[in-house]
Formats: structure tokens, C-alpha cells, sequence
């Protein structure tokens, strides 16, 4: 084994063992990979990754190389369907080749709905999350250099980081906010917040880059803790408002020249909506498979009772200032729709007092939630459309107006495949 390779595995145990004891995961919350019901390390993956690997083993794709730093990078986030305008820079240690990340240097990561692609200057591979539409995220790792037929391999070691609280004790993925030191290296014992759309952004982006504008509004990002005795006194001089990182990082070697914020946004909200999803289907599997459905369905209900308030905004932070990011990713996001006749899409961002311009989940499309069993399904379908008809008007869902109900109806009656049929006038 090289000095490289056992650095790294030295790492991501220093790595691991620092985010489990920042983010402490109940016992009664964690779902066993291995559980009957389940059988993630064992039942066979239908996840993006998985496919692509299928069609190079076919022969049907080649994986193009480019020498130096971009390797596979670019062929891969193009046969993954990943915009190269969705790159974000994070320069906290929390990968397992965390050892050749630092402000200077940090860490690439791509991602659309269903995968996201990590790149470590320096590393010997690429980090892949793939999305299984019923067991969860998948991870994988390909080798940097060239190969004759390049080849995904499952590393079932990184449920260490990614089976914890934050992922709702199911393999998934999170976005932390951390107090970095000058090196990169969060400083937990300072405090960590796993991120989506209900946490104010003042709170987000610790030991991340971020481009951008926030107006006044100050988040975490761009800044390093310099004084070990003050570990949450971040020094923000010039990281606020960035519109370049030229200054910051060296971006040699870097398919992309941004850290855009909307696109952080984005993931942020996708990362729990998709625990959310894979969560609900895991508990109703082992429940069924348990033969104690009617014991569980109190807890199935309010799993999906979160995941319907998650997919509606309802407690979404709302914006103080607009947000305006600086790469295509504002432009590109939406024009993936699908969009109704209008030209009204889940994915139009609002930027000025939330996130999109209607308050549903655009992961109504993906395949995760058509994954999921149809039991748990059919009843996420009636509660969203007793939401929107107004025969749910409680507090929890009272921020969406008549309008956007209405707007919200009319876009997926158009839009979504496999609506139930009371769904339709």
C-alpha cells in the first residue's frame, strides 16, 4: 500500500470519527444497511453510475481522457447529464482524501437530481454518489488514471459519513457548516450544522467557497478561523460578496471558476428531500416485511407528514435580501423543467424572498419518489393535494397562498406522469 493511499485511510477514520461525534445519531433512528427488509450491500444497484458502468461494459460509451488534472472529469459529467456550472468548492477536510484539501486547494463537487461527482486535486480517484431510487445513495470511487475500460467501484465504507442524523440514519448525503481552521479542518467542537432550506443563511457555507450576493446579509463562507482560542471568530475580511475566487484559490485545473451560491442552495434542499423520500420507503419496508404495519403506521405517518411539509416549503426560511448567483447555473437549472404550457416550471426561481418561484419540490419528478411504496405514494399524493385544494389549512401550510396552490395544481396536473385520478378535474 502507498504512503498516499494509507494517508488517506488514516484520514477518513480521523475524518469519520470527528463528524460522528459532531452529529450523534440515535440508535433508534438508524435503519441497518443489512436489515432483510433492505439488503443494501447486497441487492443489485439501479442507480445513474450503475448504468453508465453497464453501457461501458457494453462497449455502448467510452469514457474520454484528458491528460493532467480534468482525467475523466469532463466525460463524466457529461454521460451523467451533470452541468459543469453546478461546481461548488469546499475546502473543509471532510472528504477520505482529505489530506489534499485546503483553502488553497479545495474540493470539486457536481451535481444534477440523481448524482454528484467529488474532484481532489491531487487525488487518486473521483467521488461518485449515485442515487438507487429505493435503496438510497450509492457511493463509488474511479480511478483517476487512464485505464483501458475504466471501472466504478462501490465503497460501502463511506456510510462511516453517510449513514448519520443528518442523512435521517439512511445512506444519504448532507451539506455541513463548520467552523474551518486555517488548514481546512473543522473545528466541531465549535458547532456543525447539517444545511437545507429551513436554516437561515447566516448559518450556512462554513469551510465552503461561495460566489455570489447576499446583499447584507452575512453567511459563513469564504472565511477560515484563525485563533485556535476563538474558534468561531471567522475572519470575513473580503469574503462576502465574491464574485471571483481568484484571490483565494488556485483555480488551475478547474473545470469551472465558481463556487455559485444558487447552486449550493439547490443541492441543500435536494440533500433532505431525498432522505426524506428513501427514509419513508425504508420504514414502510420493514415494517411490511415485519408484518407490523398497524404498530408502525403512527411513525409512517409522521415520516410522511415531514416529507410533505419539506416538499412544500413549508418551513423555509425566507430570504432578507435577494440572491443572485454568478455562473449560467440561475439560467441552466430551469430550462431542465418539465414545463406546463405557460412555461411554468417547479425549478423557475424566486431569489428575492425564497428559493423557487413555486413552493414544491421539483423531486416530485424524480425517480426516488416514484420509488418509494406505492402505500407511502398514495398517501404523500392525497396530503400534497389536500394541501392545494385548501382542504388542509392548517398553520404548518399556511405561507402558500390560494395563488400558488392553484399554480402549483395546474403545473403538475400537466406535468406529472402518475397522478392519481381525482388529481384532474
Amino acid at each position: 500500500m502507498s504512503a498516499k493511499r494509507w494517508g488517506m485511510l488514516i484520514c477518513v477514520a480521523v475524518a469519520c470519527s470527528a463528524l460522528a461525534s459532531a452529529i450523534a445519531l440515535d440508535v433508534d433512528l438508524r435503519i441497518a444497511p443489512d436489515n432483510p427488509a433492505i439488503e443494501y450491500l447486497k441487492t443489485p444497484t439501479d442507480d445513474p453510475v450503475a448504468r453508465l458502468a453497464k453501457r461501458i461494459d457494453k462497449g455502448e460509451v467510452k469514457l474520454d481522457y484528458v491528460p493532467g488534472r480534468p482525467g475523466y472529469l469532463p466525460a463524466l459529467l457529461k454521460n451523467l447529464d451533470i452541468n459543469v456550472d453546478s461546481q461548488m468548492l469546499v475546502f473543509s477536510k471532510t472528504s477520505f482524501q482529505a489530506q489534499l484539501i485546503s483553502p488553497r486547494s479545495p474540493r470539486a463537487v457536481y451535481f444534477n437530481d440523481s448524482v454528484s461527482v467529488g474532484s481532489v486535486k491531487g487525488g487518486e480517484v473521483l467521488e461518485l454518489a449515485s442515487l438507487d431510487p429505493k435503496q438510497g445513495v450509492v457511493f463509488y470511487t474511479l480511478n483517476v488514471e487512464k485505464a483501458a475500460k475504466p471501472i466504478f467501484v462501490r465503497r460501502d465504507v463511506c456510510l462511516q459519513c453517510h449513514q448519520v442524523q443528518a442523512t435521517l440514519g439512511i445512506p444519504g448525503i448532507e451539506v455541513g457548516s463548520s467552523y474551518p481552521k486555517p488548514d481546512g479542518t473543522p473545528n466541531f467542537s465549535a458547532g456543525y450544522t447539517a444545511v437545507d432550506h429551513r436554516i437561515p443563511l447566516e448559518q450556512r457555507w462554513g469551510g465552503w467557497f461561495v460566489t455570489g450576493n447576499t446583499g447584507s446579509v452575512q453567511h459563513l463562507g469564504n472565511a477560515i478561523a484563525p485563533d485556535p482560542e476563538n474558534p468561531k471568530d471567522l475572519d470575513t475580511a473580503g469574503a462576502h460578496n465574491l464574485t471571483s475566487l481568484a484571490s483565494k484559490v488556485y483555480l488551475d485545473g478547474y473545470v469551472a471558476q465558481t463556487s455559485d451560491i444558487v447552486a449550493l442552495m439547490v443541492l441543500e434542499h435536494q440533500t433532505r428531500m431525498t432522505n426524506l423520500m428513501i427514509r419513508a420507503g425504508w420504514e414502510m419496508r420493514v415494517a411490511q416485511r415485519d408484518g407490523r404495519m398497524a404498530e408502525a403506521e403512527p411513525k409512517l405517518n409522521t415520516a410522511i407528514d415531514e416529507l410533505v411539509a419539506y416538499m412544500l416549503y413549508a418551513e423555509e426560511t425566507p430570504l432578507k435580501e435577494p440572491v443572485e448567483g454568478v455562473s449560467t447555473f440561475t439560467r441552466t437549472f430551469p430550462q431542465r423543467g418539465p414545463k406546463d404550457k405557460h412555461g411554468r416550471s417547479l425549478r423557475d426561481f424566486d431569489l428575492k424572498t425564497r428559493m423557487f418561484r413555486y413552493p414544491m419540490s421539483y423531486m416530485i419528478y424524480s425517480e426516488a419518489f416514484d420509488g418509494m411504496p406505492d402505500w407511502v405514494r398514495e398517501r404523500v399524493y392525497q396530503r400534497v393535494y389536500d394541501v392545494l385544494i385548501g382542504k388542509n389549512s392548517t398553520a404548518r401550510f399556511s405561507r402558500i397562498s390560494s395563488t400558488d396552490r392553484l399554480a402549483i395544481l395546474e403545473i403538475l396536473r400537466e406535468t406529472k406522469r402518475g397522478l392519481p385520478s381525482y388529481w384532474n378535474p
